[in-house]
């Protein structure tokens, strides 16, 4: 997939699907799919994979660690990896030295950054050298301590009207796409109308031009309660503890492992094992 692809599929009105990844397995599980046209290198790894408690505690150089065994494993989706917290605020200069190497290093086509208006001057530079960029808007993680948590945001005509502004301006810089999270359907579907290029949702409504959730999440991973616009579809959390219980206990007992996990040797050549190891034993 290329931008070009994601463009088309956006112009025909074909839903986009884009998906988490954080490790090479994470990327060879999207890879098997044929229907997933992105593969983003979330910086939520920080807390499903890294055990933060926020996406801001996560360094540049373990993102590097996770997008390059992403990139091993995922070959035909458009990669796009997350700038960390403090890696691009400064200025468009350290904008462009942390995407520089998220392309080189981790094997990225392009990098997603949070923010809007603030960081329109800095996505124009970065897509006036070549480098693609994808918005994000609207409740966006890296600030969940300046919003006080990650609350559901757009639920005031102010508030809208910011996101939509946000939205615009990332437009104007150059972006190829954008995610909308955490508002309502209706704001979703709102700002969608309004933009030329693909928005994204997660927790925005089904009228966004694709969506998105991070893979750990629907897959049912941790026995935690999930957002509110996460869908579990499956429970590999619960399953693998109870695989894991089992082990223990047929261990514990001497069940395992049985024959069958074994490697078998034939009596005659057993027998001169036995008599080589008596040999050595006496010496």
């Amino acid at each position: 997939m290329t931008i070009r692809d994601i463009h088309a599929k956006h112009a025909a009105g074909k839903p986009i699907v884009m998906l988490t990844a954080h490790d090479y397995l994470s990327a060879t599980l999207a890879e098997r799919v044929a229907g997933v046209d992105i593969v983003l290198v979330g910086d939520s790894l920080a807390m499903v994979a890294c055990g933060y408690a926020s996406t801001a505690e996560l360094g540049i150089d373990e993102m590097l660690y996770h997008c390059r065994s992403v990139a091993r494993g995922s070959k035909t989706a458009l990669r796009v990896g997350d700038l960390t917290f403090g890696t691009y605020e400064r200025s468009a200069e350290q904008a462009i030295d942390t995407s520089v190497r998220m392309i080189r290093e981790g094997g990225m086509e392009a990098i997603k950054l949070e923010g809007g208006l603030e960081h329109a001057d800095t996505i124009a530079r970065l897509t006036s050298i070549g480098i693609p960029v994808m918005g994000h808007v609207g409740l966006t993680p890296q600030r969940q301590a300046a919003l006080s948590g990650y609350r559901v945001q757009g639920k005031t005509a102010a508030s809208a009207v910011g996101i939509l502004r946000d939205a615009l301006a990332v437009q104007r810089a150059g972006a190829f796409s954008i995610v909308l999270e955490a508002m309502p359907a209706q704001l979703g579907q709102l700002v969608t109308s309004k933009l030329r290029i693909p928005t994204i949702g997660i927790g925005a409504g089904s009228d966004c031009d694709g969506q998105v959730l991070v893979q750990l999440d629907l897959l049912g991973a941790y026995d935690r309660p999930s957002p509110r616009f996460v869908k579990r579809y499956a429970e590999i959390g619960a399953s693998s503890t109870r695989a894991i219980e089992q082990y223990a206990a047929e261990v514990s007992a001497r069940q395992f492992p049985t024959p069958a996990f074994s490697y078998p040797i034939g009596e005659a050549e057993w027998a001169e094992v036995v008599e080589a190891v008596e040999r050595v034993a006496g010496d």
